[in-house]
């Protein structure tokens, strides 16, 4: 089963922490989002293996975009 883990805010990629086939445990940092001066983290909401990464480093991303897949 594949968990999409969603960004909850718009802004622009800051740094992406997690890689594909990096083993992943709840609440471990996937990327951080950059918006109005502040670094939100988007953290893993399970434990799991990354399958894959949807955005990239200074990309823009809005509320509710898919910024990962866990499976």
């Amino acid at each position: 089963m594949s968990v999409m883990v969603k960004s909850e805010i718009t802004g622009k990629i800051w740094k992406v922490e997690a890689t594909v086939g990096q083993s992943v445990s709840q609440d471990d940092q996937l990327v951080v989002i950059e918006s109005m001066k502040m670094e939100i983290p988007v953290l893993a909401p399970a434990n799991g293996v990354v399958r894959e990464i949807r955005v990239a480093e200074g990309e823009d991303v809005k509320e509710g975009q898919v910024v990962a897949v866990i499976g």
